[in-house]
């Protein structure tokens, strides 16, 4: 078993008004426990208009849940009507910013040089980047997964220390199985991030690739949780629709007790 600390983070995308996101919180809150703390870091990313009043309630009740963001824009400021910068989010005292997530990829069309200068623009900002990285239905069943992912690997570690890529995560999510109720087995899962893994080693040196936390995402749910947990190379989920209700995702972080 690792020990390497799980993180298990909920991204809830564009879902709940900031009033929403309080209630979520403050009910998150009462469902987890001080040893499921010990055990496991838990973040939340709501949406940037949600993340002022989710800092006060965490600030304010001394949660010890973890604050992140969804996305940023690699400059600290300019004439880019609609963005934010890292500079923006380290100030609300975010923990973790998520860079490359497969929707903004595939819908917005962010590319592996863009992802690449998101995440040293989170690292500039003494926040640590969510890095995600996956594989389209076709590109799996053309035999493609592996280059697919080991390409996104190395290019998004461009530039960064191996420090830097110690402390960061990587989210593996097969596109196919996001929002769908598909997921990928255990033993997939496992074997893709394993790749990812070597990937760091070959791109940042073994300690890099030993110390580097390694989430899995798509379709997590509190009845597939701790199976995928048990793999070697998976150290946390970056949980979709299941974040959104706060009975579910306490399950899934409280995956331990769950599973007894």
């Amino acid at each position: 078993m690792s020990d390497r600390k799980p993180l298990i983070s909920g991204n809830w995308k564009m879902h709940h008004t900031h009033l929403e996101a309080i209630q979520v919180v403050q009910k998150l809150s009462y469902a987890l426990k001080d040893d499921d703390y010990v055990a496991v870091d838990v973040s939340v990313h709501p949406t940037f208009v949600s993340l002022r009043s989710i800092q006060t309630v965490i600030l304010s009740d001394k949660m010890p849940l973890l604050l992140g963001a969804q996305n940023c824009h690699w400059e600290d400021h300019g004439a880019f009507t609609g963005e934010v910068s890292a500079s923006m989010l380290a100030k609300l005292e975010v923990s973790y910013v998520i860079v490359g997530h497969s929707e903004r990829r595939e819908l917005f069309g962010e590319t592996d040089e863009t992802v690449n200068k998101k995440a040293r623009a989170v690292y500039a900002n003494a926040m640590v980047p969510i890095m995600c990285v996956g594989e389209t239905l076709d590109e799996r069943e053309a035999g493609g997964a592996e280059a697919k992912v080991d390409g996104q690997v190395r290019a998004g570690l461009g530039g960064l220390s191996p420090e830097q890529v110690a402390g960061m995560v990587i989210a593996y999510e097969p596109i196919w199985a996001i929002g769908t109720g598909r997921t990928a087995t255990a033993d997939d899962a496992q074997a893709m991030c394993a790749l990812i893994r070597a990937t760091v080693g070959e791109a940042a040196g073994d300690e890099a690739a030993a110390s580097i936390r390694i989430q899995y995402g798509g379709s997590v749910k509190p009845t597939n949780t701790a199976e995928l947990m048990a793999q070697p190379d998976i150290d946390g989920a970056l949980v979709g629709g299941a974040s959104l209700d706060p009975d579910d995702f306490s399950r899934i972080v409280r995956y331990r007790v769950v599973a007894e």
